[in-house]
């Protein structure tokens, strides 16, 4: 793999953990590089807390809670603190929610952000690339 750390979109989880096809299969193999060690994988702290506000909707708290716990065993958390926000907040992306990922992905040095939302990320300067394009990478 060409890039050492990527940071994983809250989409490509939710692939993941609602099974969601065509994109699963791709989706879990990104997950099971970072469980691997083959690329330093991270989660923005915020992904976390959007997983758990929809998974306990959906599956209730106690399987929200068991799915937080095996994204934590999975991935490192890239945090969001003042200093994030207040970059996001003076980023030109339309999307705040993409501008605190951004920034959170260049707190920890992300070399890409998997994402099947890549044409949000058009104008940043870490690349955004699908689960099945970044595979592909030699």
């Amino acid at each position: 793999m060409k890039a050492t750390a990527v940071l994983v979109d809250t989409n490509i989880v939710l692939d993941v953990l609602a099974r969601r096809e065509p994109f699963l299969v791709a989706a879990q193999r990104i997950f099971d590089l970072s469980a691997e060690g083959e690329v330093g994988g991270y989660l923005c702290a915020t992904t976390l807390t959007s997983i758990q506000y929809l998974l306990r909707k959906r599956a209730g708290a106690a399987a929200a809670l068991r799915s937080i716990r095996e994204l934590l065993s999975l991935f490192a958390i890239a945090p969001v603190d003042q200093a994030v926000l207040i970059a996001a907040t003076n980023n030109a992306m339309k999307d705040f929610e993409d501008a605190v990922l951004l920034e959170a992905a260049r707190r920890v040095k992300a070399n890409v952000i998997i994402t099947r939302n890549v044409k949000d990320f058009a104008h940043s300067d870490i690349p955004a690339l699908t689960p099945a394009e970044f595979l592909a990478l030699p």
